[in-house]
């Protein structure tokens, strides 16, 4: 029985789900095609499937965080509260602790020098993500596009569909290596492109770039003028390698080795399990900061590319990050920082998850779709990818769905693959044995022909 849901039930009678009561549940969520919904509608549904039939799912499609909080940074928060911070207005710029231990982050474990002044608080990679997009295509009235290395987080593409922005994409598993240069400049060679934006570890693929493929995207980024957004949501969670030891090599490999126009966003919601509170860092390259930028004046006052992110977007969407929180962030990057708190070691739960569960599936007649990172097998991290022979991706998870599974499909993340993407977070391990089960009966009733 799950312990949110009082009803009974008996895995092998209930699953699999019928078909109507999906649809039905679907249509009440004005879902049309559950294989095709968001990753929040996706949950949203689920939940009242639960609600409904008593079936405890295993959830693989939201990136929640399934490890506690920890508590350097918790405690932290709530001394801050306890002095008073909740009742006055935090600096839109972020306090003081927080810029320093940020910079003092980021050459610790990406080797890179940064003032503290580039370094900003957000309300989570999310609002660091719509700033940058927002702010970006405007500094330079001849460039207006977004240009996406795909396969991505598919609300980053929402977003530029919010503010209207116009958007370039391609999935870069087909030009890995020396590959990347030319499809690179085919599509930078117009002028257009404002800023580029890729993941590494890769959503959803976890696929990592090499540096020798960094260095290309730098140089491309150098020769056109276009700012790289590298988002950062999943840092130092490419466990092949060990890169917890603060100001020690090795250093997680990032872009800002090979250009000056940048922007990394590092999120406190995975590496740091700090999900609930909405916090991240944005980090600016110091050129990048302080450029002036005529074509600002359209819309902000300030012509200084980093004060008119600051006082200009970010001021618009939140009058700066909650107070409390950035004391718990500070905390937690200072402990990294001295070498008192290794938050890689409790997150390296999620590697382990993912090769237990890549097994279930494979033994069960799937297959891994992004199965290779340049040779090596891909990484056990975040999230996984998967198909089953004979479906496309939307297909199999409408179906997935009726034996109590539930994920996002490969289409809505820019890939040009077919399947799924499993999120190992929310999957508790005594869940294992009903995923197991669950498998097993799906295999049984679509045998491989």
């Amino acid at each position: 029985m799950h312990r949110d849901n009082p009803k009974q039930y008996n895995i092998m009678t209930q699953i699999p789900i019928q078909k109507e009561t999906i649809d039905r549940i679907a249509a009440a969520n004005k879902i049309q095609n559950p294989g095709k919904a968001s990753i929040r509608e996706m949950r949203k549904m689920i939940q009242d499937v639960e609600k409904e039939t008593g079936v405890r799912f295993v959830k693989m499609e939201m990136g929640i965080p399934g490890l506690p909080a920890p508590q350097v940074g918790v405690q932290a928060q709530i001394e801050a509260l306890k002095s008073g911070v909740a009742s006055i207005y935090p600096e839109i710029y972020g306090t003081a602790d927080f810029k320093k231990e940020a910079a003092r982050f980021v050459k610790n474990f990406l080797d890179i020098d940064v003032t503290p002044d580039c370094c900003v608080p957000t309300v989570g990679s999310m609002q660091a993500g719509f700033a940058s997009f927002l702010t970006l295509t405007r500094y330079d009235a001849k460039k207006t596009k977004v240009l996406f290395i795909d396969p991505g987080f598919p609300v980053q593409k929402q977003q530029c569909r919010v503010l209207g922005i116009p958007m370039k994409a391609f999935d870069v598993y087909e030009y890995r290596g020396d590959k990347l240069r030319d499809k690179l400049e085919e599509e930078l060679k117009d002028g257009d492109v404002a800023c580029m934006i890729f993941s590494s570890p890769n959503n959803p693929a976890w696929f990592c770039f090499t540096e020798h493929e960094l260095q290309i995207i730098g140089e491309m980024a150098n020769k056109y003028g276009v700012v790289v957004m590298e988002d950062s949501a999943y840092f130092l969670m490419d466990f092949r390698k060990d890169y917890s030891v603060p100001g020690k090599a090795p250093f997680q490999p990032t872009v800002a080795k090979y250009t000056d126009l940048y922007v990394i966003m590092i999120s406190g919601s995975k590496s740091f399990s700090y999900a609930g509170e909405r916090i991240a860092m944005m980090v600016c390259s110091p050129k990048l900061f302080n450029m002036e930028c005529p074509d600002l004046s359209r819309y902000y006052s300030q012509t200084q590319l980093g004060r008119a992110l600051i006082f200009g977007t970010l001021y618009c969407l939140s009058s700066g990050t909650a107070h409390s929180v950035q004391y718990a962030m500070a905390a937690m990057l200072k402990g990294a920082n001295d070498g008192t708190f290794n938050f890689v070691k409790d997150i390296r739960e999620y590697g382990e998850k993912a090769g237990i569960m890549k097994k279930l599936f494979t033994d069960n007649g799937f297959y891994i779709v992004y199965d290779k990172d340049m040779g090596e097998d891909i990484g056990d991290g975040f999230y996984f990818t998967f198909c089953y022979p004979g479906y496309q991706g939307v297909d199999l998870l409408n179906e997935l769905i009726r034996y109590g599974i539930s994920a996002i499909a490969l289409d809505i993340t820019g890939s040009h693959k077919q399947g799924i993407r499993a999120c190992v977070a929310l999957v508790q391990r005594d869940q294992f044995p009903d995923l197991k089960v669950r498998l097993e009966a799906f295999h049984k009733d679509h045998p491989v022909k």
